[in-house]
């Protein structure tokens, strides 16, 4: 049984939201969010602290490490992740054998946090009511994790034709107040429910 979930993660307005979708996840199984200063610093500090991690993690602890694509090639970003695991002396998700206990789950965000907005508009609409209901059925935003132009400017346009943010978008805000409408069981992006069925994994509820 899990008795706690580590996840790095490569920004601020990521740990916002987690702090309350986890909870909707995990039940009572305890978690710590590791925040870094950014991508480059989470693949930079990555393989010294799985190092370390690996010499005294009990085998009932996970790892799950959350970065966005942006504009990197998928496979290249994964190798990298996996390669810093495996190099550490962890089993992961990807590499363990039919049955095997892993230790590390390596995820990547397609294309960023903000596509998991899109996906639940009507966290979005809860969050912020004045924003058009018919987003979702407009073609540029179809599909959450393919909006072109960038996903975070993608909402921030939307939201400031609403009337808000009108200076910027604020992140970490936008974090909070949608994450805490979002019904994990009802999201249209794939990136956000390879996340949702990656933790499923980590406690065992479902074998995949």
């Amino acid at each position: 049984m899990l008795e706690k979930l580590l996840v790095f993660v490569e920004e601020y307005s990521m740990e916002a939201a987690l702090e309350l979708l986890l909870p909707k996840m995990l039940d009572a199984t305890d978690y710590q969010i590791i925040r870094f200063q950014c991508k480059d610093d989470l693949l930079k500090q990555l393989p010294v602290r799985l190092k370390g991690y690996s010499s005294w993690m009990p085998e009932n602890w996970s790892v799950l490490v959350l970065v966005d694509r942006d504009d990197d090639d998928c496979s290249v970003l994964k190798h990298k992740l996996e390669q810093a695991a495996i190099s550490s002396g962890f089993v992961t998700k990807t590499s363990a054998a039919k049955g095997q206990r892993f230790n590390v789950t390596n995820r990547i965000v397609i294309e960023e946090l903000e596509a998991w907005y899109f996906g639940d508009w009507n966290a979005v609409k809860a969050a912020y009511p004045k924003v058009p209901v018919t987003i979702p059925q407009k073609a540029p935003y179809r599909n959450p994790d393919a909006i072109s132009g960038g996903t975070w400017e993608a909402l921030e346009r939307v939201l400031k034709q609403a009337g808000y943010f009108s200076t910027g978008l604020r992140k970490a805000e936008c974090a909070r107040e949608i994450a805490l409408h979002m019904n994990i069981h009802q999201n249209r992006s794939g990136s956000f429910n390879m996340f949702l069925t990656a933790v499923q994994a980590i406690l065992d509820k479902k074998v995949i």
